[in-house]
């Protein structure tokens, strides 16, 4: 199994478009017969103007192979990226390996936060091996959506993505969570192997299998 993440940065002012072409045109034409969609968000906090998207695939072969049928859609080529493509400044894309399994919210009514972290080089291994021995102690607190390894895009990365309530659930999760000393011992050997990190906002669209 592997996901795919894909990030796009759209013109600004057109975020509602882009997302009822996704919802009414979009979606109606790719359903998951090219890929599962597993969530499809709009940023809150971050980098605006953007939509976030998570596919999941066998394997790289059948993401080609499905990628390939894709574009043979006359629906697909004719009628939703004429009126999407114009809408794009930049796209982005990840190919991740997950490291636990995805774990979807059973109920509605979240807002989700995606977190990537890059390591120094080669320390990405170590840092997984401290945060999966800590997982249950931080899921006392709110539960993981989905662990991550960057396979292609930006190397030496780890993406997480955590769902709350609100954003307030998710102020005194990250309170109650930093005072925990199991969790302050793994920061204090993990943080050092951190190069970067980078936290992302998002609202899921009325479209997403995760809401």
């Amino acid at each position: 199994m592997i996901h795919e993440l894909r990030t796009y940065t759209l013109v600004p002012g057109t975020q509602g478009q882009y997302l009822k072409l996704s919802a009414e045109v979009g979606r109606k034409i790719r359903g998951d017969s090219y890929g599962k969609l597993e969530g499809f968000w709009y940023t809150e906090f971050g980098t605006l103007n953007q939509v976030v998207h998570l596919w999941s695939y066998t394997d790289l072969t059948e993401r080609d192979r499905l990628r390939a049928e894709l574009s043979r859609n006359e629906g697909w080529t004719k009628e939703y990226l004429p009126q999407s493509r114009p809408m794009l400044l930049a796209q982005e894309n990840k190919i991740l390996s997950p490291q636990l399994p995805l774990k979807p919210p059973a109920e509605a009514g979240h807002v989700y936060e995606l977190r990537a972290y890059r390591t120094h080089v080669a320390k990405a291994g170590e840092w997984l091996g401290h945060f999966k021995a800590i997982m249950p102690v931080r899921e006392k607190y709110s539960k993981n959506v989905g662990l991550w390894q960057t396979e292609m895009g930006q190397l030496n990365e780890v993406v997480h993505l955590w769902s709350y309530r609100d954003l307030n659930d998710r102020a005194a999760v990250r309170s109650k969570a930093v005072q925990d000393p199991e969790w302050q011992a793994f920061l204090g050997k993990a943080t050092p192997l951190l190069l970067e990190m980078r936290s992302t906002v998002l609202n899921p669209a009325s479209h997403s299998p995760m809401q």
